[in-house]
C-alpha cells in the first residue's frame, strides 16, 4: 500500500470526527488549501477559521491549520496566507452590471476621483488615447460631493479638457453637461431637440450652461442616442468590468435590468459566457422594454424558452423587474388601470413560478404595491418565488412587516452615500437617522441583501457600500445614521454574502464559506474585522476565487493566476 492510500482512512475519521464535512467528501483529496489565515466563515456561528480545503470547485473543509493540511495531497497547491483575512466572495444583489460592462472600455470613470481637476484629468488622458473625434462618455458613478471644489464641470472646462471630441457627462438621471461638440453631434439646439420632459439648463441671463436636467425617462432616451459601443469593445468591456468587480472582492451579482436594457443588451454577456470566460456567477433577470410595448406581450415572447432557473452555475435567468410594467415605475399615484395592468402581469409570473422584482422608492406608496402583491398570494403563493423590491430607503416597520408575512425580500443599496445630505434637507434629520432601517430590518427577520445600483447612480465599490452601512456617512462626510440602524460589522458582510446569495436563489450553494459549498471567496489586503472604519473604503481583494478558479490575483499572490 502506498503512503497516499494509508493515510486517507485515518485523515477521514479525523475529519469525520471533526465535523468539518460531510460523510461523502470525507476520503477527498484537496486541490487547493489555504492556511495560516483569518477564514470569515459567515456560517450560523459567524466561526473564524485559520485555513480552508478546496476540491471540485467545492469548499472540502474549514478548521485549523493541522486538520485541513490533513488533507492535502501530493498534488494539492498550498498556498500561505501570511495571516490575512478570507471572506465569502461579495454579491451584489441590485446593480446594473451587464449594462455597465457594455461600456465600461470606452467610458471614463469618475468614481473614486477626489477633486474635480483629477476628474478633468482623466477626461485628458482619454481624449490623448482616443481616436480622432471619438465621443467622450462619463456615464455617472460621482457627484460633487466627492470633489473638494464641491462643484459640477462646466462646458468650458470640458471643451477645454477634450477640445476635438464630443464630451458627455452624467450627473444621476438628473443633469448632464455636455461640450458644444456634443449638442452638434447630437443636434441639440433647443428645448424640443430633446427627449419629451428635458430641458435646457439656462443661467441667470437666460443663456444655455450647455446642461440639461430631466428625470430616468428623459436620460434613458438622451444616452441612448450616444454612439454605442462597438460589439467588440462591449466584450472587451465585459470582461474587464468583471474583473474590476473581481479585484473588489465581488464573486456574484444580482442584475436588475432596467431602464435602456434591451435583448441586444445581453449579447456581450452571452458571448463571455459561450467561451466560459465569466469571472463571477450572473443572475438576471428582464425588465420591460421602452414605454408603450405590451408589457405582459413582451415578457410571454421574451420567456418563451427561459424557463426560471434556466442556466448554469455562472449564467441563470430569475425572472422580470426590476421595470415590471411603465404605469407603476416611479408613479406614487398610479390609477386603476394601471395597477390592474400591473397586477395582470404578476399573476402571469406567479402562476409560471417566476421571480419578480419591482423597482419602488417611496414608502408612502408602497402599500399600492403590497395591496398587488396580497392580492396574487392569495391565488399562487408567492413566498417560493423570491419576490423583491428595490430601493425603499424609508421603509417603515408597517411596510417592512407586509413584506415579511409575504417573504419578499428587501434590496437595499447605499443611496444616501451620494444622497444623504439632499434626503436630510428635504425629509428632515431624523428621517435621514433612519433611511434605510438596517438594524431594524435586521431585527425583525426581513430578508435582506446589499447592493450598490451601480454605475449610473452610485459607485460600484462594495466597500464604499460596506463603510456606509457601518458609518452611515455621506460622501461628503455628514454623519447620518443612528447607532439604533447601525449593523455591526458581521451582519453587514453577512448582507452583502448571504443575504445577497438568496437574491440569486443560491444561498444554499453560496455566501458563506461552509463544507459542501461553492468555493468562492476573496483573501483581503487588510482586515474587515479589526481595521478602522473609515478605511474599509479603501479594501480590495489579494485573491479572488470562483469556483476554485483564481479570477484575480494582485501582490504576494500574483503568480498564482498564470498557474
Amino acid at each position: 500500500m502506498n503512503c497516499r492510500g494509508a493515510r486517507w482512512p485515518l485523515a477521514g475519521l479525523l475529519a469525520t470526527a471533526l465535523g468539518l464535512f460531510a460523510a461523502p467528501q470525507a476520503l477527498a483529496e484537496a486541490d487547493m488549501i489555504l492556511t495560516n489565515g483569518k477564514i470569515v466563515t459567515v456560517d450560523a456561528q459567524d466561526a473564524v477559521r485559520q485555513a480552508i480545503a478546496i476540491a471540485d470547485g467545492k469548499i472540502l473543509a474549514v478548521g485549523s491549520n493541522d486538520e485541513v493540511r490533513a488533507l492535502a495531497g501530493a498534488q494539492s497547491r498550498i498556498v500561505d496566507l501570511g495571516g490575512r483575512t478570507v471572506i465569502p466572495g461579495l454579491i451584489d444583489s441590485h446593480i446594473h452590471a451587464i449594462r455597465a460592462a457594455q461600456s465600461f472600455a470606452t467610458e471614463v470613470s469618475w468614481i473614486d476621483a477626489g477633486s474635480l481637476d483629477e476628474a478633468l484629468e482623466r477626461i485628458r488622458g482619454a481624449a490623448r488615447q482616443a481616436k480622432p473625434g471619438a465621443w467622450i462618455v462619463v456615464a455617472g458613478g460621482w457627484t460633487e460631493e466627492q470633489f473638494a471644489e464641491r462643484r459640477r464641470p462646466t462646458q468650458a472646462e470640458l471643451a477645454a479638457a477634450a477640445p476635438d471630441h464630443p464630451v458627455y457627462v452624467q450627473l444621476f438621471y438628473r443633469w448632464a453637461m455636455l461640450s458644444p461638440l456634443a449638442l452638434q453631434a447630437l443636434k441639440i439646439a433647443q428645448d424640443s431637440d430633446l427627449p419629451a420632459g428635458a430641458k435646457l439648463e439656462r443661467d441667470a441671463n437666460g443663456n444655455p450652461t450647455g446642461a440639461i436636467t430631466g428625470s430616468i425617462r428623459e436620460f434613458g432616451a438622451l444616452f441612448a442616442k450616444l454612439p454605442a459601443p462597438t460589439d467588440a469593445e462591449q466584450i472587451t468591456g465585459t470582461r474587464k468590468f468583471f474583473r474590476e468587480l473581481n479585484r473588489l472582492a465581488v464573486t456574484g451579482i444580482v442584475d436588475p435590468g432596467g431602464v435602456g436594457v434591451t435583448p441586444e443588451s445581453y449579447r456581450a454577456l452571452f458571448h463571455v459566457w459561450r467561451a466560459r470566460d465569466l469571472s463571477l456567477r450572473v443572475a438576471y433577470s428582464l425588465s420591460a422594454l421602452a414605454p408603450g410595448h405590451d408589457e405582459l406581450k413582451t415578457f410571454a415572447d421574451l420567456t418563451q424558452l427561459l424557463p426560471p432557473g434556466f442556466g448554469d452555475d455562472m449564467l441563470r435567468f430569475t425572472g422580470i423587474g426590476e421595470i415590471v410594467t411603465w404605469g407603476l415605475y416611479n408613479n406614487d399615484h398610479p390609477t386603476e388601470a394601471q395597477k390592474e395592468q400591473f397586477y395582470e402581469v404578476a399573476r402571469w409570473a406567479a402562476e409560471r413560478g417566476m421571480l419578480l422584482r419591482v423597482h419602488w422608492p417611496h414608502d408612502s406608496s408602497v402599500g399600492e404595491l403590497l395591496d398587488i402583491f396580497e392580492r396574487v398570494d392569495r391565488e399562487f403563493r408567492i413566498a417560493p418565488l423570491r419576490w423583491i423590491v428595490d430601493h425603499l430607503d424609508d421603509a417603515s416597520v408597517a411596510s417592512l412587516t407586509r413584506m415579511k408575512n409575504l417573504g419578499v425580500g428587501w434590496a437595499f443599496q447605499d443611496a444616501m452615500y451620494f444622497s444623504g445630505d439632499r434626503y436630510a434637507a428635504a425629509a428632515g434629520l431624523e428621517a435621514a437617522r433612519r433611511a434605510p432601517p438596517l438594524a431594524t430590518g435586521l431585527r425583525m427577520g426581513v430578508i435582506m441583501g446589499a447592493g450598490t445600483d451601480a454605475h449610473r447612480v452610485m459607485s460600484y465599490n462594495p466597500f464604499v457600500a460596506l463603510r456606509w452601512m457601518l458609518d452611515g456617512k455621506t460622501v461628503g462626510g455628514t454623519p447620518l445614521r443612528s447607532a439604533e440602524e447601525t449593523p455591526s460589522r458581521l451582519q453587514a458582510l453577512r448582507l452583502y454574502t448571504l443575504g445577497s446569495a438568496w437574491f440569486a436563489k443560491d444561498e444554499a450553494r453560496r455566501g458563506s464559506l461552509e463544507p459542501g459549498k461553492l468555493a468562492d471567496l476573496a483573501v483581503l489586503d487588510q482586515d474587515y474585522l479589526t481595521m478602522p472604519v473609515a478605511e474599509i473604503a479603501r479594501l480590495q481583494s489579494l485573491l479572488t476565487m470562483v469556483g476554485g478558479r483564481i479570477v484575480y490575483a494582485a501582490g504576494p499572490f500574483a503568480d498564482l493566476e498564470s498557474k
